[in-house]
């Protein structure tokens, strides 16, 4: 079985490939901007022909929610239009596809966590092209499983752990915003959801949830982050209007992983232990 992961430098790309290493069941192909170019939509059939892959995992995608909001296009063309080519193909060639998506598909709205049913109604571009892929995902291949998860993280890349970490070695105090929840996911334990996927006999087409356990604002986080790390920076909350953010970003980002658990016997990790390992993995690479 030939399995083609998508932005395979990116963090969730690099956990996979991590993992993949002491995973035999599988030839592994990994791919990254360079090596096939989702912008460039006419070569995608032809790349994905060249390689043939029995199941391909889609983690390639353009997150930068700042710049999608100025630059709808480009974030469209590698959240969206490339994504209906790949689930084209995969339908057309009895390929299965995982496809990963996010909490930005909902307004934010909600008091009570989000379930793979709910309505989806995205506040900015980013979460707009982003729901595009899941609709393609869902018209165009009748062997599909789509992932969305929440504030993704890990030891690779940058992102809110690791910026934290760079602000507080550099600055005694930091503003964090207070007034957004949601569930911090390390890309680890998705790469382990995702593997425990395609080495199970059991398929089943759909859309499923998935994030650590757990329900705090940034501003928690942070603090969880100095905590562990050991910092002493002081950390004053703020609210999303005191940011001047210049995207609408969901106010409650929470959601609900029951499905993915009692479909395929998967077991939600608290965020904190994984955090912990996060870090720990960071501090001795520092």
């Amino acid at each position: 079985m030939k399995v083609l992961v998508t932005g395979g430098n990116g963090q969730l790309g690099s956990e996979l490939k991590k993992t993949s290493i002491k995973d035999n069941n599988f030839k592994w192909v990994f791919t990254d901007r360079k090596s096939f170019d989702l912008t460039l939509h006419k070569n995608i059939n032809f790349y994905l022909d060249n390689i043939k892959p029995d199941i391909i995992i889609n983690c390639a995608a353009y997150t930068s929610v700042n710049y999608a909001e100025n630059n709808f296009e480009t974030a469209n063309a590698i959240n969206h239009i490339a994504v209906d080519l790949i689930a084209k193909w995969a339908n057309k060639n009895n390929c299965k596809l995982i496809h990963i998506s996010t909490d930005y598909v909902y307004d934010g709205n909600s008091k009570i966590p989000y379930f793979e049913s709910d309505k989806t109604n995205p506040l900015n571009s980013y979460g707009r092209s982003k729901l595009l892929g899941d609709i393609a995902c869902q018209k165009n291949n009748n062997s599909f499983i789509i992932i969305r998860t929440s504030w993704l993280y890990s030891s690779f890349g940058d992102n809110f752990v690791t910026n934290m970490i760079k602000l507080m070695y550099g600055n005694a105090e930091i503003k964090v915003i207070n007034d957004q929840f949601g569930s911090p996911t390390y890309a680890g334990d998705l790469a382990f959801v995702i593997l425990h996927l395609i080495r199970k006999k059991k398929w089943i087409s759909g859309i499923y949830n998935y994030s650590n356990k757990g329900n705090i604002s940034w501003y928690d986080f942070a603090n969880e982050i100095k905590s562990i790390y050991g910092f002493s920076t002081i950390i004053n909350p703020i609210s999303s209007e005191s940011y001047n953010q210049n995207v609408i970003r969901p106010k409650f980002s929470i959601l609900d992983n029951s499905k993915i658990m009692d479909t395929f016997d998967i077991k939600q990790v608290d965020y904190l232990s994984s955090l912990k390992k996060c870090i720990k993995i960071l501090k001795n690479e520092s």
